[in-house]
């Protein structure tokens, strides 16, 4: 069965999509193509022409990093078409630089839209970096959590036991599946947005922390496991209105990295009329 050739494809589109600079290329008038020829994009990625239309037709299979590096810089493309362009070649795109921790206003405003569950935004590294007022009514007040530098990884494998410990009025969420499953599930998250920003010095800082401090955490990250953290059924203890059982899922931000974490009640249990009491509690002492 013949593959498909998807790098030849992106960049033939890419190319005919690509409008030359003033001074790259004949004027307008002297065209009968959109974009660039296949000359043109030779010479700005520094490749032969015969080597860039082998590409597009699927003879050249291989290329390197630094000639799909090259092409991508010829044909401006944004992070999202790069990374794109490198898979296309079966090569893992180029490392990114810090984790980002900014929440963009798109963000806030969903989070906002979703203000009837609890919504908290993460980090890749699973530092919290925003709440609603759902999720200080539900979970409590993440100022409290005693998370170093407001990470949960950190917090779950602080030095003195269990992910719990002493502070199971202030994170009283835990897993179905269990503290182990967990612990193990995040920390293959984190190896994937450790080698996704190498550069990051205070996730670097963060990791090294733990492999010191924790024999637990440093037992997982040993085992060399690594997976997205997509979702989970918890059971969080409140104080007023007993357990509740709430399905966690995890949605990532595109061009950011971001984790948009949204508590919403589990199917056939109670605990959707708890929610609605805690929530009228909630508007109650906003208003």
């Amino acid at each position: 069965m013949a593959t498909t050739n998807n790098f030849g494809i992106a960049l033939r589109g890419w190319r005919e999509r690509r409008s030359p600079l003033t001074g790259e290329s004949a004027s307008g008038a002297d065209r009968r193509i959109p974009g660039l020829r296949r000359e043109e994009l030779a010479r700005l990625a520094g490749l032969s022409v015969d080597y860039v239309v082998r590409l597009e037709q699927g003879r050249a299979r291989n290329p390197s990093a630094q000639v799909v590096g090259a092409l991508s810089r010829a044909l401006r493309l944004d992070a999202a078409e790069r990374d794109h362009l490198f898979r296309c070649a079966h090569l893992t795109p180029p490392a990114a630089g810090d984790v980002p921790r900014q929440v963009p206003p798109r963000v806030h405003r969903l989070v906002r839209q979703l203000g009837d569950a609890p919504v908290a935004v993460y980090a890749a590294d699973w530092t919290l970096l925003s709440w609603n007022r759902m999720w200080t009514t539900v979970i409590g007040d993440p100022r409290s959590y005693g998370w170093d530098q407001g990470n949960l990884v950190a917090g779950m494998f602080r030095s003195g036991g269990g992910h719990r410990g002493d502070a199971i009025a202030a994170w009283p969420v835990r897993s179905w599946a269990g503290d182990e499953a967990e612990e193990e599930s995040l920390v293959a998250d984190l190896r994937v947005t450790a080698l996704a920003h190498p550069e990051d010095a205070r996730l670097s800082l963060l990791v090294d922390r733990l492999l010191r401090t924790s024999p637990r955490f440093a037992r997982l990250w040993s085992n060399g496991t690594a997976g997205l953290h997509t979702g989970d059924r918890k059971t969080v203890e409140h104080p007023l209105v007993g357990n509740l059982t709430l399905d966690l899922d995890v949605l990532t931000v595109p061009g950011s990295d971001l984790r948009i974490v949204v508590y919403a009640p589990a199917p056939e249990t109670d605990t959707a009329e708890r929610l609605n009491t805690l929530r009228t509690t909630a508007h109650r002492y906003a208003d």
